[in-house]
């Protein structure tokens, strides 16, 4: 649109809560990102493998980053909202009111995270059941799903569980709280909660695996009215909500996505002409976009169902509509990255000599690869050094979360040189891992040419290139590095009725 026409500019607001902080941007009919914020949000880790958060302070920290991405704008020209979350569990009672997922009693701790293990022995029960559900998680539940946690409360916080009102999946928490209306998303309940598009809920499921209440009030707990994301959710913004945002009331909210599917939306329908690479002229099934940031995904499409052993999907409509998902996973990867690299006994010397540079730690360990390589390609430099990454079990294609990390070729130096190459051997390790998906996703039917990355590890020039050299094919970065935000106002420029659906978004067109 003319710049010159101020006033005929319609932006959309994109909000993509993460892990550790909620993100905001204002983005425009290109999908070009105006203005963006970040304000860092809570974790609570009260014992090993139990990670909690506050709803309370997450809506907060959305308000905060919304005002100031919108400071200064005609509130005529804001047409739509869009968020994004994790996959997180959010549990309040019949009043909405936070209850507490922990045994001690701390009810504005309400948020069960994704990254969140404890149910470990529930979900070992849900799959020996082998119920006809798990045949679209890739022949396995993952312990980070909804159903073993909705299990573990049951089983352990028998008050909490008696008084529950409603459990969200955290990006349908943020529309409830937008729009006061208590509607689904397809992407939440299909991926994380085994709800199917053509079928609805499995009674069958629920009750033979000990949760049979849940059938018996029709799903109201967890949804028995589901969006289609970036479908319009009720009558738009409500009053209260609008105040706390620095919103219009009224605007379209859209129905929302997990965090990671946002990222794909965001990227997997790039224009790639004349750039010479093997997925131009063919099909969006070509791609797979890999979201990295504390951990990774990895989404591919498909125009037909294909089941992918210990992969997650197939999936109908849960990112791009009227394609099949498959989503593979790596539970840590950024988070792996930034524990070994601060664990490490030089991390104290490659905090001051960054600082001193004036560069971040991972910057400075890349130059610092480079003065050690010699003529040698980085690569070479860990022949003998090999680490295993599955400190946090393994999400695909084992589906095994018992596994744990190892590091093999470990000397007795501990100086900076030291770091540098665990740094190195922890990020080809992950490049091997995403390797051994795509291959298990290959050889299910999935014919891949190309990766397209984003998130927060996409901005690590070295963390792009083993990928490129370990899994041999080309990878892709978006101009907008913000991806997730524009997948998310995506959503709302889809809910306001300015584009007819999400494929016709200019963004991914």
């Amino acid at each position: 649109m003319p710049s010159e026409k101020q006033a005929a500019v319609k932006y959309y607001v994109g909000v993509d809560v993460g892990s550790a902080s909620v993100r905001a941007a204002l983005v425009d009919g290109a999908g070009t990102v105006v203005a963006h914020a970040e304000q860092p949000i809570q974790v609570w880790e009260p014992r090993p493998d139990h990670y909690e958060q506050s709803s309370a302070d997450i809506w907060a920290a959305c308000c905060s980053v919304t005002k100031e991405v919108v400071r200064g704008v005609d509130a005529s020209q804001i047409r739509g909202l869009g968020f994004d979350a994790t996959c997180s569990l959010v549990v309040v009672d019949k009043q909405f009111q936070p209850l507490a997922v922990n045994s001690e009693g701390q009810s504005h701790r309400n948020v069960i995270m994704w990254m969140d293990h404890r149910a470990a022995s529930q979900v070992k029960r849900i799959n020996a059941t082998q119920h006809r559900v798990l045949s679209y998680v890739g022949g396995a539940m993952s312990v980070e799903m909804q159903p073993p946690k909705l299990l573990w409360m049951k089983e352990n916080l028998p008050e909490s569980w008696e008084k529950v009102g409603y459990f969200f999946d955290l990006p349908d928490f943020l529309s409830w709280k937008a729009t006061g209306v208590t509607a689904r998303s397809l992407c939440t309940v299909v991926c994380k909660w085994t709800y199917t598009s053509d079928r609805g809920w499995d009674d069958s499921f629920w009750k033979m695996i000990g949760l049979e209440d849940l059938v018996k009030d029709k799903y109201e707990k967890i949804g028995n009215h589901v969006l289609s994301p970036g479908e319009a959710v009720g009558k738009g913004l409500a009053a209260g909500a609008a105040e706390e945002l620095g919103l219009p009331e009224g605007i379209a909210v859209a129905a929302s996505l997990i965090d990671a599917h946002a990222g794909g939306l965001g990227v997997i329908g790039a224009d790639v002409k004349g750039h010479n690479l093997p997925c131009e002229n063919q099909p969006i099934t070509s791609r797979v976009a890999m979201i990295c940031g504390t951990s990774s995904c990895h989404m591919g499409v498909s125009e037909t169902p294909i089941f992918v052993p210990g992969v997650w999907g197939p999936y109908f409509s849960a990112m791009v509509p009227g394609l099949w998902l498959n989503e593979g996973g790596q539970s840590a990867t950024g988070k792996l990255i930034d524990h070994v690299v601060r664990g490490h006994v030089a991390f104290p010397e490659l905090e001051a000599k960054a600082a001193a540079s004036a560069h971040s730690i991972y910057t400075y360990l890349n130059s610092h690869l480079d003065l050690i390589k010699k003529s040698l390609p980085v690569g070479f430099l860990t022949v003998d050094l090999h680490v295993w990454p599955d400190f946090h079990g393994n999400r695909s294609p084992l589906t095994d979360l018992t596994l744990k990390g190892m590091v093999v070729g470990l000397t007795l130096s501990r100086g900076l040189d030291e770091l540098a190459l665990i740094y190195l051997a922890t990020i080809q390790a992950i490049a091997l891992g995403t390797r051994h998906i795509l291959e298990a996703m290959q050889a299910a039917g999935h014919e891949i040419t190309t990766l397209f990355l984003c998130g927060g590890l996409s901005k690590n020039p070295l963390f792009v290139q083993m990928h490129a050299d370990i899994t041999g094919k080309p990878v892709v970065l978006s101009k907008e590095v913000e991806s997730v935000l524009v997948g998310a106002a995506i959503l709302g420029a889809c809910a306001s009725g300015d584009f007819a659906s999400i494929q016709i978004t200019p963004e991914i067109s």
